[in-house]
């Protein structure tokens, strides 16, 4: 069928798309920023993402950003929510339809590419100035993952495949913003069957080994569905 075009006599809106890209780095819950090649904020720090293709689906303009400015195509993709200020973009009128997603940092290749000049990692509370709205964007990713972990467990495709429990609870700690008490958020943990132990460990200290653990995948998914709150 051939396509047929039409002229409409009111102005209409650009689409654009960006993304938050969740990690773990040192220990932390950090997200990656590009750093702006062009013109407008050029040389400022960004999220990485660019306008909507005429025949692309909003996941899979998400995903083309991502491989061209990064070199990361994320398997999946959370929806945020939209951003319209009229004035969020001086160039023209543009609605922006954001996502997060995790990246496992030591499974990927990261190369700044495209409209990314550098990139780099940057700790969710210590933020520098972002450029357009990007603020308000990833505040509101951090808003969603505050009510998750309130509701079910958290980490699985973030961490590492082994880790150690405090690391877990660092990142929990970075989402809701306070310290946890560490006895009753690791007796959750074990009680529910969330992660199970490995028979390896890593120093953290010459002196003091920690035991690695990884996801109990199954009981993961039961409280992913039924719920459940490891921070109280």
């Amino acid at each position: 069928m051939k396509k047929q075009y039409y002229i409409y006599k009111y102005p209409h809106p650009a689409v654009a798309v960006d993304c938050v890209v969740f990690g773990v780095v040192s220990s932390c819950l950090e997200i990656l920023l590009i750093q702006r090649r062009n013109e407008p904020y050029k040389d400022s720090w960004a999220l990485p993402g660019g306008f909507l293709g005429i025949d692309e689906s909003l996941e899979e303009a998400v995903k083309r950003e991502l491989s061209e400015e990064i070199n990361y195509r994320p398997e999946y993709l959370y929806q945020i929510g939209a951003f319209g200020d009229p004035d969020r973009d001086p160039r023209e009128r543009v609605i922006s339809i954001a996502y997060y997603t995790f990246l496992q940092i030591e499974k990927a290749c990261l190369v700044a590419n495209s409209d990314a000049a550098k990139l780099e990692w940057f700790y969710i509370r210590n933020l520098p100035n972002l450029a357009f709205d990007h603020l308000k964007i990833v505040n509101a990713a951090l808003e969603i993952l505050q009510k998750k972990v309130k509701c079910e467990p958290f980490g699985y495709g973030l961490l590492p495949s082994k880790f150690r429990l405090s690391l877990l609870q660092s990142i929990y700690e970075d989402i809701i913003g306070e310290p946890l008490d560490k006895r009753n958020f690791r007796k959750k943990l074990l009680k529910y069957g969330l992660v199970k132990p490995l028979n390896e460990f890593e120093k953290i200290h010459p002196h003091r080994p920690a035991r690695l653990y990884e996801f109990n995948y199954e009981n993961y998914i039961k409280y992913k569905e039924k719920g459940i709150d490891l921070t109280r």
